[in-house]
């Protein structure tokens, strides 16, 4: 194991030894957050695997291609974890082969005998083929074309019926998100997770980059003016109108910088991630990079340099607490209600 890895918090997985921090890759799957020539991509991913971020989740679009091409430019023996997903967003007749067509497509674009961690999304819980899909992705995993089961976007109740129903152990995650902004987790997710031994792997947690040093003490910025990204847009929505105001998120960011100060300087970005990495079952972050653009290696892993004391907690939640955090749970629904 070289010096970079050891730097890294791991945890795992079902079978899967993981970094505690996910490289996202759903900002190679359009050009609206920038684009970094092929070779510049593969290179990039490449260098994050060689500097201990093994795990990449999210591959939309292109980005399973980019990523099965750059797995072959890794030095080995780095063991190398592709996380992808399959989404039903339409009604859809379950069976065997079209359950067995969609791994095996994921597997030629990765470049792999396997699917590392496949997640699984269904839209339609009226709809219970979501327990048949999974009970034969269950047989395909028996059979080796997938290492581990989660999934992406099942609220507490669904998740709880999924885990048991398919038995201990099925399941090893559901990725959600989980931010000092999105709190819905806590209220019912978390407790899931502990009673089946799965994980939660986050996204959203750095608010498209909102929660970072570079948006103290910066005016509110239009949402439609051209300058924001896909993920800032979304998440600006939320900050403005489900979460609070720009005013309480400016007073958010300052507490999160003094914090940071605290311990030798690191950043906002690694402050809000540590928070979250410190809640009852998240196993990882998965955090988004522009491979190629803007890839923030060595500040991301300043996140497990520190540790949270009471004084902080305690400090933020006096922020979070004049939020209405603990109400989006009612307002926006469980975890994934935005999406259905």
């Amino acid at each position: 194991m070289t010096d970079h890895q050891q730097e890294i918090e791991t945890f795992e997985l079902g079978p899967l030894t993981c970094p505690r921090i996910f490289t996202g890759l759903w900002q190679l799957s359009s050009v609206a957050w920038g684009s970094a020539p092929a070779a510049k991509v593969r290179r990039a991913i490449a260098g994050h695997a060689e500097n201990g971020y093994t795990a990449f989740a999210d591959h939309y679009g292109s980005a399973e291609i980019m990523f099965g091409r750059a797995v072959k430019d890794v030095v080995s023996p780095i063991k190398i974890v592709g996380a992808t997903k399959w989404c039903v967003f339409r009604p859809t007749e379950v069976t065997r082969p079209i359950v067995e067509e969609a791994v095996r497509e994921r597997m030629d674009r990765m470049q792999s005998d396997c699917v590392d961690l496949l997640q699984f999304h269904w839209n339609d819980y009226s709809d219970h083929g979501y327990i048949v899909a999974l009970q034969l992705l269950q047989d395909l995993q028996r059979e080796g074309l997938i290492t581990a089961l989660g999934l992406c976007n099942f609220d507490a109740i669904r998740m709880d019926e999924i885990c048991t129903t398919l038995g201990p152990d099925s399941i090893v995650s559901n990725q959600v998100q989980f931010s000092l902004i999105d709190t819905r987790p806590l209220h019912g997710m978390t407790d899931v997770c502990q009673k089946h031994n799965a994980k939660l792997l986050t996204y959203g947690t750095l608010c498209g980059g909102f929660l970072s040093d570079s948006w103290l003490g910066e005016p509110e910025p239009q949402l439609y003016d051209g300058s924001l990204t896909p993920s800032q847009r979304k998440y600006l929505d939320m900050i403005l109108k489900a979460w609070g105001d720009w005013s309480l998120f400016q007073e958010l960011l300052s507490v999160l910088r003094s914090i940071g100060d605290r311990h030798g300087g690191v950043s906002i970005a690694n402050v809000a991630t540590r928070w979250v990495l410190d809640q009852p079952g998240v196993g990882a972050v998965i955090i988004g990079v522009r491979m190629g653009i803007a890839e923030h290696k060595d500040d991301n892993k300043k996140t497990f340099g520190f540790a949270l004391t009471a004084q902080d907690n305690a400090a933020i939640q006096a922020v979070l607490e004049n939020s209405n955090g603990d109400r989006l749970i009612a307002t926006i629904g469980d975890c994934g209600a935005e999406y259905r």
